[in-house]
């Protein structure tokens, strides 16, 4: 592999700033909705007593999710020294503090009261896996920041396979954390799977590297820089095992339950009788992880650079609706407080819960994309993350001339 050189993009163009233009304003939206929540109080939201974690908390998880996935590429290459993706390991590492930077955001506007997030973070009760997410979040931004600097700084570039394995380290524990706030809820029938943990760490290496793939095609084919395909098939076929491993992970957690009497009801209600969800759940099976499959393994899509794309965003939509299943449907159905027993009572028990977001949360939720996009946009202004050039003679350590 021949010498990386990086640089920053210019980034004076009009369609530069009319993009951030963009970005602004979905901020400035989400920035009103959340005041707009908060003076009029969440019952101006579709969320209620029974569902307390509404569209916000699915744009924030999934970000959140996202973020350590996005490092893929800068572990692959400083823990397990794959030279090919060396070259793209800053933009890997500023993508993940960008996205995660986006899902926090969403989180504390959503509280409520926002200044309550100083006892979160003053006062710790390390029997409730929120207060150790706290930790893990903070920790992240610590140590992948120390990381990209052992990467741009060559006085400190020593220790940068340890600040790789640390934050690769560090990842695994935030996804592993956040998959177990769900799965350590044992009353709640469509969470209490301890396979949670390992599923939500394979659903970050999918949105991860899904949106890497997209922003880093939109950024060589804004700046007109070359992009060979040597490094795109690569991640090509690596977005393509995630998404398999995503179905396989998500086939073993319905086949446990179905096998369990205990989860039989809640079964039936993602996979039968729950009505929209039911019709998401399918639509995630076959729209985030078939119909991208079959756009990323096609013989004649191989060199496709536009199917890619599309594999990618179909990835992403198929994440937000694997959350919203997870997240909505988990609350939508009804606790079971006696189990064996018919329950009947005028405070909902044994009732399926409804949900129905609002604009307001969809606009705090699409805020915290913006200020990880936004965030991205202008770090590679700023900072030399983009190589100059990731032709297949510069990039790819095999390339014969």
């Amino acid at each position: 592999m021949k010498l990386i050189r990086y640089s920053s993009i210019d980034g004076n163009s009009t369609g530069y700033w009319g993009i951030m233009a963009l970005f602004a304003g979905f901020i400035l939206a989400a920035l009103g909705s959340s005041y707009y929540m908060e003076h009029h109080g969440h019952y101006v939201t579709g969320m209620t007593n029974q569902i307390v974690w509404g569209l916000p908390h699915v744009f924030a998880v999934f970000l959140i999710v996202a973020a350590s996935g996005a490092l893929n590429i800068a572990s692959i290459a400083s823990v397990f020294n794959k030279k090919a993706y060396k070259p793209l390991a800053r933009l890997s590492a500023v993508l993940a503090i960008a996205l995660l930077a986006g899902g926090l955001m969403v989180l504390v506007l959503d509280l409520g009261r926002p200044d309550r997030l100083i006892i979160a973070a003053t006062i710790y009760n390390f029997k409730s896996i929120f207060a150790w997410n706290m930790i893990l979040y903070s920790g992240f931004m610590g140590i992948v920041g120390v990381y990209i600097w052992t990467m741009m700084d060559n006085s400190v570039g020593k220790y940068n396979r340890v600040a790789g394995i640390s934050a690769f380290v560090w990842r695994l524990l935030l996804t592993t954390g956040t998959g177990s706030i769900f799965g350590f809820l044992v009353a709640r029938q469509g969470y209490d799977a301890a396979i949670m943990a390992p599923m939500f760490v394979i659903m970050s290496f999918a949105f991860g590297l899904a949106i890497f793939l997209l922003v880093l095609m939109s950024l060589y084919n804004g700046t007109q820089r070359e992009l060979g395909d040597a490094i795109v098939l690569r991640l090509r076929k690596l977005l393509g095992v995630f998404v398999a491993a995503i179905l396989y992970f998500v086939a073993v957690f319905h086949l446990t339950n179905l096998y369990a009497t205990e989860h039989h009801g809640v079964e039936a209600f993602i996979l039968r009788d729950g009505g929209i969800f039911t019709q998401l759940f399918w639509a995630q099976v076959v729209v985030g992880g078939l119909i991208p499959l079959a756009l990323i393994y096609a013989p004649m899509l191989q060199k496709c650079r536009k199917s890619l794309g599309l594999a990618s965003v179909l990835v992403v939509v198929g994440g937000l609706i694997q959350m919203y299943v997870i997240i909505i449907g988990g609350q939508a159905y009804p606790l079971e407080l006696f189990p064996g027993m018919e329950v009947s009572s005028s405070f909902f028990d044994g009732v399926v819960n409804s949900y129905s977001p609002t604009l307001p949360e969809l606009m705090l939720g699409l805020g915290g994309v913006a200020v990880s996009l936004i965030a991205i946009t202008l770090a590679v202004k700023a900072l030399d993350l983009l190589p100059v050039s990731m032709a297949d003679a510069v990039a790819d350590p095999h390339h014969k001339d």
